[in-house]
């Protein structure tokens, strides 16, 4: 560490990601009780996993540090970086990834007084701000921005007449239009909501929802989205991994649905997971069940694909630090 050589030995153990060369390396059994909430890759090859009240912290080598504990306050979201950021039932903070030691508590603050929050979903920007969506105690929403060094309060975006924000179900930081993307996805809300928001002039710049759209057997509700700058456009999927792509540059409510990447064969699980989405390096990600599919551009054409039977279908993934960690539904373990 001293040298800066621990960049160096890890690219020498693993080499470069490549979603086309996708092999299972290990796999962890963990030990608290339940199902997994969520997983989260650092930059440094190590994890986090979110079980309940608790968070288990690894490292590039996969030791175990000590664990958080909220004091029975759900986990909502993690984020992994040289600390640990969690939000919680009553507020968000930042832990040591270290000691699991609490460094301190973001606030919202209104008119000069503490606000008592739930936080929601969690993004970083390049700029060390982290945006959080709020929920307060009567049921106002918001989108808040905290500074990442000092911790301290710098924005704050409320819900406008007209535009439901809702429990945000994800944010995605997009750099190249310096917005913000806001997704609010079934099954939290009957109907889907997709906005970017300018946080410079306090507005939304561009929207889609699916509000009285028929839908057809197929086209089922969208259960994840993420934004793909390059491509002006925003891609969600459907229980069925239909991918459907939304065009960046027209607000409305039309989407091109592509079947070629559907895997589903066969009996479905006795509890199948909400797919989820992922961009890493110009390769795209998709999980469906017990399965993880890989697509490359410009067609988003179906590359590769790795499936792992053991723990049931795969609830949470996350790309990070040249490698793919996946966690499973119905047993306490996640794949490298």
């Amino acid at each position: 560490m001293f040298y800066g050589l621990i960049g160096h030995v890890r690219s020498a153990k693993r080499g470069p990601f490549d979603g086309n060369r996708l092999k299972l390396s290990k796999s962890v059994t963990g030990r608290a009780p339940g199902d997994g909430t969520a997983i989260r890759a650092g930059p440094d090859g190590g994890c986090c996993v979110a079980h309940g009240s608790m968070v288990h912290v690894f490292d590039w080598m996969l030791k175990e540090h000590p664990p958080l504990n909220l004091d029975y306050q759900r986990v909502n979201d993690i984020i992994s970086a040289c600390e640990r950021l969690e939000r919680g039932d009553s507020g968000m903070g930042l832990f040591s990834s270290y000691t699991g030691d609490l460094r301190y508590k973001f606030n919202v603050v209104h008119d000069n007084q503490i606000k008592s929050y739930t936080a929601g979903a969690l993004c970083f920007s390049p700029d060390y701000k982290i945006f959080a969506s709020c929920k307060g105690r009567s049921n106002e929403y918001g989108i808040g921005v905290w500074d990442q060094v000092t911790g301290k309060q710098i924005d704050f975006f409320y819900e406008t007449p007209g535009w439901s924000l809702g429990e945000v179900d994800k944010l995605q930081w997009l750099n190249g239009t310096t917005s913000l993307l806001v997704a609010t996805l079934f099954p939290r809300k009957d109907n889907c909501y997709i906005s970017l928001l300018d946080f410079r002039q306090k507005s939304t710049v561009w929207s889609w929802f699916d509000f009285g759209a028929p839908l057809t057997v197929d086209e089922k509700r969208a259960r994840d989205a993420i934004a793909m700058e390059d491509c002006n456009s925003v891609c969600v999927v459907n229980e069925y991994e239909d991918l459907g792509f939304i065009d960046l540059r027209i607000s409305g409510r039309s989407v091109r649905w592509s079947s070629r990447s559907r895997l589903m064969k066969g009996k479905m699980p006795d509890e199948p997971c909400y797919p989820k989405l992922a961009l890493h390096n110009g390769q795209f990600f998709s999980s469906i069940n017990d399965s993880i599919s890989m697509f490359c551009s410009p067609d988003w054409v179906l590359t590769s694909r790795l499936r792992r039977s053991y723990g049931g279908s795969i609830c949470d993934f996350s790309i990070g630090g040249d490698r793919l960690f996946a966690l499973h539904s119905e047993a306490n373990v996640f794949d490298i």
